[in-house]
């Protein structure tokens, strides 16, 4: 069962959930609006191998806006830190931004319960788009969990910044990049 919007704000008001900071405004009728944070990192190479390490680089989106370049994969966080012991959270992206072409969390859209932190959101366009820090990208919905289930106690359930994951795989040191509007 999703929550509603009143029961999402409710939910908030007891601290079953947490969404910090919290806007009324960003209520829908079954979610909750996300915003992207003013970071994003890119891959610095356009080959990636899953098996090799690899680096980051990262910039700041101007207050302007900068364009996503089809074929590759930025990484976000959201403005948001989002938890709850007591429901799971599932990321999704707008619609009106999907229509734009921009595609946002299409592998890792369900959050774990006890995880509370800014999630990193996987972007990637279609054509070239500009966007802007604090956009609404996607909403986060909540689902009532039914059985026993652990809370989460891995390592990405306190990152609050985008990330990889840690197989040994992967280089996260990331460099400043200048993305031209």
């Amino acid at each position: 069962m999703i929550l509603t919007g009143h029961r999402i704000r409710e939910e908030v008001a007891t601290g079953r959930i947490t969404i910090d900071p919290f806007d009324p405004a960003l209520l829908n009728p079954d979610s909750y609006n996300y915003r992207i944070g003013p970071v994003l990192r890119v891959h610095r190479t356009h080959r990636i191998d899953a098996h090799a390490e690899h680096e980051l680089d990262e910039f700041t989106i101007p207050a302007g806006g900068c364009v996503l370049e089809p074929g590759r994969i930025y990484l976000g966080t959201t403005v948001e830190r989002f938890g709850s012991a007591h429901f799971v959270p599932s990321l999704i992206g707008r619609s009106s931004v999907g229509r734009l072409g921009v595609f946002m969390e299409y592998s890792a859209y369900m959050g774990n319960l006890g995880a509370c932190h800014a999630w990193t959101l996987e972007i990637e366009v279609v054509q070239r788009t500009r966007i802007y820090p604090g956009d609404r990208m996607g909403q986060i919905t909540w689902t009532v969990k039914s059985g026993e289930v652990p809370e989460y106690t891995g390592r990405f359930g306190r990152i609050d910044e985008a990330t990889l994951p840690s197989s040994g795989h992967f280089l996260t040191t990331p460099h400043h990049l200048e993305v031209p509007l």
